[in-house]
């Protein structure tokens, strides 16, 4: 199975070509330019360079959420946009599960974090045994407050992942709860890790079409929960 995978949740963007579980290809890019900009040339520059075409992608995976508002809608729109012609079956991933499967080889409970501000963080905790994960807990915005209290009580060595572990470790630190940062290479969200968690999702056939993909927020856009809040209705 050929995977074509997008990652766009943070500052980061990048896009991987997978055989099953297997590493093509990944163009990754954190330099602080817009996803727009970015997104759609390192597709096909990366399709280019390997000899491929849409046509022989049988997936379109996509890092669904939760993550940034915009950067998301960018890498749904765009998986939608390669997927329409031909009508390839898609794949969004939790942003969190991707990240967690970059690391799935130890033996640790794996933290991925994004800063969701508001003294919140965007989170998933997971134990990777062998290869393979175990969902300890459902995506969440959690304040690190209650996450340092879950995460003292779990006695296996404990890695942060993503664009918020730096904020997470600080924090933990201060709260005497150890933890340790995932190595640079693998610490931010990549499309290698979208492509990981799809092909297993795809396997159980659980794909839909262009037309299905959604993403999935967590939390309301920061422009309605003013609103709301200005009309006096709880966001």
């Amino acid at each position: 199975m050929r995977i074509l995978a997008l990652e766009s949740s943070a500052a980061a963007a990048s896009v991987a070509l997978c055989e099953d579980e297997k590493l093509v290809a990944q163009y990754f890019q954190n330099s602080g330019k817009t996803h727009s900009r970015t997104l759609m040339p390192l597709v096909e520059s990366m399709l280019r360079n390997c000899d491929m075409t849409l046509s022989g992608v049988d997936l379109i995976a996509v890092a669904a959420g939760p993550g940034s508002f915009t950067g998301l809608r960018i890498g749904i729109a765009a998986a939608k946009g390669l997927a329409w012609p031909e009508k390839k079956p898609c794949c969004g991933v939790s942003t969190l599960e991707a990240m967690a499967h970059q690391l799935s080889h130890l033996s640790a409970i794996l933290c991925p974090v994004m800063d969701a501000r508001r003294s919140q963080v965007y989170n998933a905790l997971f134990e990777a045994e062998g290869g393979r994960l175990s969902r300890l807990s459902p995506d969440r915005a959690i304040g690190l407050d209650a996450l340092s209290l879950e995460l003292a009580n779990l006695k296996k060595p404990k890695i942060l992942i993503g664009d918020g572990a730096g904020l997470c470790y600080n924090y933990l630190k201060e709260q005497g709860v150890e933890a340790m940062l995932a190595p640079p290479h693998l610490l931010l969200q990549s499309a290698w890790g979208v492509a990981r968690a799809a092909y297993g999702k795809a396997v159980d056939g659980q794909t839909v079409s262009a037309s299905e993909l959604t993403a999935a927020y967590l939390r309301l856009p920061q422009a309605v929960r003013e609103r709301l809040k200005a009309r006096g209705e709880d966001p």
